[in-house]
Formats: structure tokens, sequence, C-alpha cells
């Protein structure tokens, strides 16, 4: 059987080697989820709520 192409970011790897990244309004560290393997690059929140709270501030 051929084997499969490691995926570039977090996919099938333990939660402890996936990347992370450091929230832009609460400043906590969150790692990468699947729901944002096409657009991780571009997350720079961790939450819905962090994001909202960003906007509220910002504007």
């Amino acid at each position: 059987m051929p084997e499969k192409a490691a995926k570039p970011f977090g996919g099938g790897r333990p939660p402890s080697q996936r990347p992370s990244k450091v929230c832009a309004a609460c400043g906590l560290p969150f790692t990468w989820r699947k729901k944002w393997e096409r657009d991780w690059e571009n997350v720079r929140y961790c939450s819905d709520r962090c994001r909202a709270a960003a906007k509220r501030s910002g504007s």
C-alpha cells in the first residue's frame, strides 16, 4: 500500500504536537483545530467571543 502524505498542519498529530498561536484579543495560546485547516494562516482569535471583543474595542 502507498503511504499517505503527511498533512502540513495538525491533522493526525496528537494535541501536544499541533501548531499553536497566541490570541490577538486575550493573549492566551490556542492550538490548531480541524475547522481551521484551510484558513490557519489567517486565524487570529481563539474564539468568536474574542473576535467580537476585538471588533468592539477596535472601532
